[in-house]
């Protein structure tokens, strides 16, 4: 049975609309360019997709047998599935975003002139939970906080832990510190009986390994000059690579799954009044928590939750866009996959809950859309597993889920899916690729199936603190990761040999389809070695600071290097071939600096061809020599650089070659480093990235 072929025509409406919107923006000013643009943007995504499916539905099902109608039915049902949550997250970025960024300008330029005139400004209570981190840790998060530039705040350190470590670390510091009997509702908790000690009209919470710059007070306190407002929360960044990006070592080629989430996803629900909380790295004005109850503890994404019931209370939940902040990404596979695993579970647990956005009174229809989107999306991992599985339908079972009997697939699915790739950058604002993010749910397929069947049944993940160090528990490869992708990649190869023995139509697509979900399959299998230093000392954060060069000397010579990673122990610089260096400690100075340097003590000399590098670590002239460096690392402003995700041939490129020469572990000269911009006033200066 066959039904009528959709062809040509609707692929010309795309193109039309296109055309006219484009004539119609050449007189308009620049902001309602922008958003004109966006919506064309959308509407012809939106266009190409009703196509496909009205295709897909009227000229490719197969319903020659039961199981044919079951499989080509299923598949319908997954690629809607998907398709329809693209559309939703497009259809919310159609609604312009409130200018927070040029309101917060003004309120910081507002709060300046306050504290120039000697006005009294709120009073800030920062508080930094923890639960088991390790010291060090610790210590240089709460040096951070205490080194804000804010004139009137009190940094708190709430430890689940009861450790008396964390206590004498207090005193030292000159922090307050407060412990519980017990750990209860976990970090919410915790936060929750710290609130009636609060005396402060706001709140800062940052995770105990997050590092705040020494103006984010200032970048965000004078947003609560209206009192509307009741959140501000900023992006959640990393001072590392996560495990998926070090082990493919493609910290220049991959972004991180959350720089698509602080660049687009909080930006557009911003426009519909549906900000996400994230748990960290926020203001929140004391009053408005104690009005909607505190800090949610009916599940472990309690910031998501809190965040709804302000909204729901009628407040203002504003998201700045300027990374003001930075973390520790999880140390291993394994604790990135409990960690997504417990999002997962968290968020859909917020249904629940009394903060359910289909329930709870005082949103508006398009912020229930918004936040009931952030909660389901969880559960696309559902169909993402059929559309993996599907292409074994044509090997081993010997039944096409669709059939393609017309120039459908040149006319209804090729223009959807070039325009998908050629907008993937564009819509998220740079911050990825098209099908390079996929690695992330590939790897994670099978831990967060088991999250989301789980939680459906009433037996959500438990809360587990995210470790911030590798404690030598952890097993590499990850097998809980591991044996299921192996069998997947088992059964795509057969499927694939058993596709090409059969004799039959054309087998272009299902070894396309194959194809693709087997190299997407090898990458994964890759990634779940995690490439971690054998040695206790590597195991530093390392950072690639952006065109930075610097003065050595060394006796009588001077010459100049650049910095090609630096870390709070050591460094590696680099070199044209000319002054040579002995194993003699080398004066290290920043440009136009006078007499500041530091001492670096020579490790590794290695010549190649005319370039030399030199790896050493630092001598301290005095401990605040050191902790002076530990600041320019990530506590000044601007010190975290906007990023580009490369175009899609570039990316794919460097993930083949990844996989045919796998990265070698980190080491001298081999370091999985991200990159910073150094400021100009530290000790160590650099230009600005272009």
């Amino acid at each position: 049975m066959a039904f009528p072929a959709t062809n040509g025509p609707l692929l010309w409406l795309p193109a039309a609309v296109v055309l006219a919107w484009a004539l119609l923006l050449r007189r308009r000013p620049e902001a309602e360019r922008q958003i004109s643009h966006r919506r064309m943007a959308i509407a012809v995504l939106a266009l190409l997709s009703v196509h496909y499916l009205l295709w897909r539905v009227t000229a490719t099902l197969n319903i020659s047998s039961p199981l044919a109608t079951g499989l080509s039915l299923l598949l319908l049902a997954a690629e809607t599935t998907l398709l329809g949550h693209g559309l939703l997250q497009l259809g919310l970025a159609w609604f312009p975003e409130p200018p927070v960024a040029a309101e917060a300008e003004q309120a910081a330029q507002r709060l300046g002139r306050e504290l120039g005139a000697g006005a009294s400004v709120p009073l800030v209570e920062v508080l930094v939970p923890t639960c088991g981190e390790p010291e060090a840790l610790v210590e240089q998060s709460l040096r951070a906080c205490l080194a804000l530039d804010y004139p009137r705040f009190r940094v708190w350190l709430l430890d689940d832990g009861q450790r008396s470590e964390m206590a004498r670390l207090c005193r030292r510091l000159g922090c307050r510190y407060l412990s519980r009997s017990d750990r209860r509702h976990a970090k919410a908790g915790n936060l929750n009986q710290a609130l009636p000690r609060m005396e402060g009209e706001l709140l800062a919470v940052f995770d105990a390994d997050v590092v705040p710059q020494g103006p984010f007070l200032k970048r965000t306190v004078g947003l609560f000059a209206d009192p509307r407002v009741a959140l501000v929360q900023t992006p959640q960044s990393y001072r590392n690579a996560d495990p998926v990006i070090r082990n493919l070592g493609l910290e220049r080629w991959l972004m991180p799954d959350e720089e698509f989430f602080y660049r687009w996803i909080e930006p557009t629900r911003q426009g519909v009044g549906a900000v996400v909380c994230a748990g960290t790295s926020f203001l929140v004005r004391r009053t408005a928590l104690e009005q909607v109850g505190g800090f949610e503890t009916a599940t472990s994404s309690e910031d998501l939750a809190t965040g709804i019931r302000l909204s729901a209370a009628g407040h203002r939940v504003l998201y700045l866009n300027e990374k003001l902040s930075a973390g520790l990404a999880p140390p291993s596979l394994m604790a990135m996959a409990r960690q997504r695993s417990r999002w997962a579970s968290g968020t859909l647990q917020t249904l629940r809950t009394g903060a359910n956005p289909l329930t709870i009174a005082g949103l508006t229809p398009l912020q229930r859309l918004a936040f009931l989107e952030g909660i389901l999306h969880w559960c696309n991992v559902l169909p993402q597993l059929v559309l993996l599985l599907m292409p074994l339908s044509y090997g081993l079972l010997g039944v096409p889920p669709l059939l393609l009997r017309d120039q459908g697939l040149v006319s209804a699915a090729l223009p959807l899916l070039l325009a998908q790739l050629l907008l993937a950058r564009w819509f998220s604002r740079d911050a990825r690729s098209a099908l390079m993010p996929e690695l992330y749910r590939w790897v994670f397929l099978a831990p967060l199936l088991r999250a989301v069947i789980a939680t459906a049944l009433g037996r959500p993940r438990l809360f587990r603190v995210t470790p911030k160090s590798l404690d030598g528990a952890e097993s590499s490869p990850a097998l809980p990761l591991l044996l299921p992708l192996l069998l997947l990649l088992a059964l795509q190869l057969a499927n694939g040999a058993q596709v090409l023995l059969a004799q039959g139509p054309s087998p272009v697509v299902p070894l396309a389809w194959s194809g693709l979900a087997i190299v997407m399959l090898l990458a994964a299998v890759r990634i779940c070695w995690d490439r971690v230093p054998a040695a206790q000392a590597d195991q530093e954060v390392w950072f690639a600071p952006v065109q930075l060069e610097v003065v050595l000397s060394q006796e009588d010579r001077c010459w100049t290097a650049q910095v090609q990673a630096i870390s709070e122990q050591r460094v590696e610089l680099a070199w044209q071939a000319g002054p040579s260096c002995s194993h003699q400690p080398i004066r290290l100075l920043g440009k136009d600096l006078g007499e500041e340097s530091f001492t670096l003590l020579p490790r590794k000399l290695q010549h190649q061809g005319r370039r030399v590098r030199l790896g050493g670590t630092w001598s301290w002239h005095s401990p605040r020599q050191h902790l002076r460096l530990q600041a320019q690392l990530g506590q000044q402003a601007g010190c975290w650089p906007v990023r580009r995700a490369p175009t899609e041939p570039w990316a794919l490129l460097a993930l083949l070659g990844r996989l045919i020469r796998p990265p070698r572990p980190p080491g001298w000269f081999h370091r999985s480093a991200l990159p910073i911009v150094l400021a100009s006033s530290s000790p160590i200066s650099n230009t600005p990235p272009r």
